[in-house]
């Protein structure tokens, strides 16, 4: 069973309470508009593809074109979120999307499109979303005290809901009365209202570091090395990705459940959307009493079984009024999971490499929802649509248990990543340039034998904390001549890697693993810290030497050590 513990954060007494932030209302209507645009565009894509070739490959590859960029710039993308202003990111990514939208509006309606520039352009609009996503993302935690992150995710996600119930609507009256190339024009200025929205806000003044900017590969690695080795992140991310997996049958299988199998006309399908986008607003007006009431772990469990009946009742009936009930549900318990998820992975990390873990989230869901598609879809091939609903709702219905290995609770409610105290800065008779590398770090105790139990189960504690803010390597060794001296070390890939680290203070958590240990340690001087930076063997080129009893000069074959 679920840990039965306390809601994740506290509520708000309003699931609107956010919008009374005027920057957060401003980008959330900014929000809405643009995700307006995105649906028309989508639609209209599908709708001029359709006019330009009868193939159904290239029809299909308009999505591929579409779900590409986040594959290859999701941790990228968060790696920059994390390295650069975020505001300038944003705007950055708004301008690029609405330059391609744009364009891709000028082409079409001045007639000079074709499949393959179609795709070209749905592809470098994908990546402009690709790498907005993550930055998108960090900002809402940034706008809203702690206490209404749930329910500004929420509003984020009803945001998105609203807009996938009435833009293809909207996008096919367009088409309709116009034509495609004015869905695309929309789709282009409604970017305009985000911009001018981000440029509107006066963000407040960021700490600004003497360091050069990490690269982004080794801020990509630092991310993925956080998620290693932070069980929270680990617990989300596997919960995440197992709960998209099996919900994928859903979107993947309901077109073919409504043509095929109910023989009915593609307008269910879209009334279906609704009730489902619908059910993700009472989710968002439900979840301040549901946080009340409820715990972390137990609202994932609850929703995730309401969706898998959800999957059932769309695989065995038949009866419209049920299934949009049950549609309703199935919105319901996705808002749920999904923000529980969200509010999660921005809540369990520091705010140094939150861009980053977002990324690694974003991009572990949408790898589940394109495996399960597949998974799901050839199932539904092979013994039929019933059975691969089934087959999904009964994965929902055992990854529940998932909540006893890998429980939500506990990690955002304990974990306090405000720094506990600096980080006192190292005494050195030279300073090394920020590329040098690798540097160890050790200290030295002096622990007494019966002791050393308790401290060697201490440091693998604060191991996985060095290993998580940037050390790629770590060990713990007693001196054989003195068996009471134990030897810690870290290393790092440079200088600037640990003063970074340096930087960003001694977290509350390894503060707290650090006195205990120091309880440990003998003796009236505290534990003796020392940096040690590799060195390297260089070849010299001395001047030639005369040898004896000749007037040759020949080279010499010494070197010297740098």
């Amino acid at each position: 069973m679920p840990a039965s513990a306390p809601p994740l954060l506290p509520a708000a007494s309003s699931p609107f309470t956010p919008l009374r932030i005027p920057i957060f209302r401003m980008l959330w209507i900014a929000s809405f508009v643009s995700n307006i645009g995105t649906w028309m565009q989508n639609v209209g894509a599908v709708g001029l593809m359709t006019q330009l070739t009868p193939s159904p490959v290239l029809v299909a590859l308009l999505q591929t074109a579409s779900a590409l960029p986040v594959f290859l710039l999701s941790l990228p993308a968060g790696a920059l979120a994390d390295l650069v202003d975020r505001r300038k990111m944003l705007l950055t990514t708004q301008t690029w999307m609405a330059t391609v939208a744009l364009l891709l509006a000028a082409i079409t309606l001045l007639g000079f499109n074709n499949p393959w520039l179609l795709l070209l352009l749905t592809f470098l609009l994908g990546l402009g979303g690709a790498l907005n996503n993550p930055v998108w993302q960090t900002v809402t935690p940034e706008l809203v005290p702690r206490a209404e992150l749930p329910q500004a995710i929420a509003l984020n996600s009803v945001s998105f809901n609203l807009a996938r119930a009435f833009g293809p609507a909207l996008g096919g009256l367009v088409i309709g009365y116009f034509s495609a190339g004015a869905a695309f024009l929309l789709n282009g200025l409604s970017f305009l209202a985000t911009i001018y929205m981000v440029y509107s806000w006066k963000r407040a003044p960021q700490a600004t570091s003497a360091l050069a900017t990490e690269r982004v590969v080794a801020a990509i690695r630092g991310g993925v090395r956080y998620a290693r080795f932070s069980p929270p992140v680990q617990h989300i991310l596997v919960r995440g990705v197992s709960f998209t997996f099996g919900a994928s049958a859903l979107l993947a299988l309901m077109p073919a459940v409504v043509i095929r199998q109910l023989q009915l006309p593609t307008s269910f399908y879209s009334i279906l959307l609704s009730c489902m986008g619908a059910g993700a607003v009472l989710g968002a007006l439900l979840l301040p009493r549901l946080n009340q009431r409820l715990s972390i772990d137990w609202r994932v469990t609850l929703a995730t079984a309401a969706f898998a009946l959800g999957l059932l009742g769309l695989a065995y009936s038949g009866s419209k009024p049920l299934l949009m009930a049950l549609l309703v549900l199935v919105g319901l318990a996705w808002m749920l999971v999904l923000n529980s998820f969200s509010v999660g992975v921005q809540t369990v990390v520091p705010r140094w490499v939150q861009a980053r873990t977002i990324s690694l989230y974003l991009l572990t869901i949408q790898g589940g929802m394109a495996l399960g598609s597949v998974v799901w879809g050839a199932v539904a091939s092979r013994w039929g649509l019933p059975a691969a609903l089934a087959g999904a709702a009964s994965w929902l219905t055992l990854s529940t248990l998932l909540g006893l290995r890998f429980s939500l609770y506990n990690a955002p409610e304990t974990l306090d990543h405000t720094p506990a105290r600096p980080r006192p800065e190292p005494q050195l008779a030279e300073a090394p340039v920020p590329t040098a590398g690798p540097v160890i770090i050790t200290t030295t105790y002096h622990v007494a034998p019966e002791n050393r139990p308790t401290f060697t189960y201490l440091m693998d504690q604060l191991a996985d904390i060095r290993r998580r803010e940037g050390a790629i390597g770590w060990g713990l060794y007693v001196d054989l001549a003195e068996p009471t001296r134990l030897v810690e070390y870290f290393m790092t890939e440079s200088w600037e890697e640990h003063a970074q680290q340096h930087e960003r203070g001694v977290s509350r958590d390894e503060a707290a693993l650090k006195a205990q240990l120091r309880e440990l340690h003998q003796g009236p001087e505290p534990p003796a810290v020392a940096h040690l930076l590799a060195q390297t063997y260089t070849a010299a080129t001395p001047p030639p030497v005369m040898v004896p009893g000749s007037t040759r000069l020949v080279a010499s074959t010494a070197g010297e050590a740098t």
